[in-house]
């Protein structure tokens, strides 16, 4: 078969690893976005913590209930062709950027941690990337199942190590006060953050939609979502004790974890490495599924295709790259956010309004 049943705890490593990325895992998203806002940013965690568990669980149920295998047949039916038209492309636009991202996070950390050259690091995630696209969705699920709780645990006793040993600075607090009138508030900075993470999220949960059931999509949601918050969590509590510091590097868990030993600043390397292979895998896979049928040739062609054309992109600075193009890909995913928390609440009314009518004229 080519869509086995998939278990609650795939399903999960699944929608992790999509997030879990270059930028996650790096630690840059968690400092852009979160630990700027100082203790603000736990109110933030705990709103994207609510908006993951519900957008991940309202997803594999539409995606459950539609039998879809890629994320358009979603977006159809959620807001019609017009809109869908658009949203495609601009879906279609973020997986390719967030691949390039990716790449550029996997040459930072060769470049960083291993004093390796970047196009070494971009070239091997390439290489592997392309070896599991050819082995379609199973590759997809089996890649987030061996990988994503290993790379999970290891970045929470690595957090909370640091928390348990590092004490903050006075001048902490202070900084971030000053630092809060620059950025974002930590309402919108937290929408931003869930929303462009959700076009990956969609294009990637939309394809398992054949091979699970009602009960497995709504805890595997609820689930996904509640491990990204903590995650999330725990790493903004570790980054606030060596806040401003983490600013002057491309990967800022590298850095929290070089103060724990350098043996373990080398196994967070590692695993960094191995959080940005599954995000690009994800991407990958996304686009390829949106344009052909998964676990076809033309799907390998072209998942091989757009991972080969992310690489000019990629070599620009990681940092840059997640500062610019994470927050326009945040402004364009606002629109699938609301539709998805209206959406399905809007059409189950509709649907009401519209059997009480006919119930209605039923009676003359």
């Amino acid at each position: 078969m080519l869509y086995r049943k998939i278990s609650t705890i795939k399903i999960v490593a699944i929608y992790m690893g999509a997030v879990i990325g270059a930028g996650f895992a790096s630690g840059q998203e968690i400092m852009q976005f979160i630990i700027v806002h100082g203790h603000d940013g736990i109110k933030e965690v705990l709103l994207i913590t609510f908006l993951f568990s519900y957008l991940g669980a309202m997803i594999l149920y539409l995606s459950e209930k539609l039998k879809t295998d890629n994320y358009v047949i979603l977006i159809n039916y959620l807001v019609g062709k017009k809109i869908a038209k658009l949203l495609d492309i601009i879906s279609l636009l973020m997986l390719a950027g967030g691949l390039s991202v990716m790449l550029s996070g996997g040459g930072a950390v060769f470049s960083e941690h291993f004093n390796m050259a970047a196009w070494f690091g971009i070239l091997v995630i390439v290489i592997i990337t392309c070896l599991v696209l050819l082995y379609g969705i199973q590759g997809v699920v089996w890649l987030n199942a061996f990988l994503v709780p290993i790379k999970i645990t290891a970045i929470l006793l690595i957090s909370l190590l640091l928390i348990k040993i590092q004490n903050a600075p006075a001048e902490t607090n202070i900084i971030m006060e000053s630092s809060e009138n620059i950025y974002r508030h930590w309402f919108i900075s937290g929408l931003l953050y869930v929303s462009y993470n959700m076009i990956l999220v969609i294009a990637v949960l939309s394809t398992i939609g054949k091979g699970i059931n009602t009960r497995k999509a709504i805890i595997g949601g609820v689930l996904g979502g509640l491990g990204l918050g903590i995650t999330a969590g725990v790493m903004f509590l570790a980054g606030l004790t060596v806040y401003p510091e983490i600013t002057k590097y491309k990967i800022p868990m590298l850095y929290m974890a070089g103060l724990l030993g350098a043996g373990v600043k080398s196994i967070m390397g590692f695993l960094i490495w191995v959080a940005i292979l599954t995000t690009t895998v994800a991407n990958a896979h996304g686009f390829a599924a949106r344009m052909a049928e998964t676990n076809s040739n033309m799907y390998k062609v072209i998942g091989i295709g757009i991972t080969l054309l992310a690489i000019p992109l990629a070599r620009l600075d990681f940092d840059k790259l997640v500062g610019l193009i994470y927050p326009i890909f945040g402004y364009a995913g606002l629109l699938l956010i609301i539709i998805l928390i209206l959406g399905p609440p809007l059409k189950f009314l509709r649907l009401i309004i519209l059997r009480r009518r006919n119930n209605g004229e039923g009676k003359y």
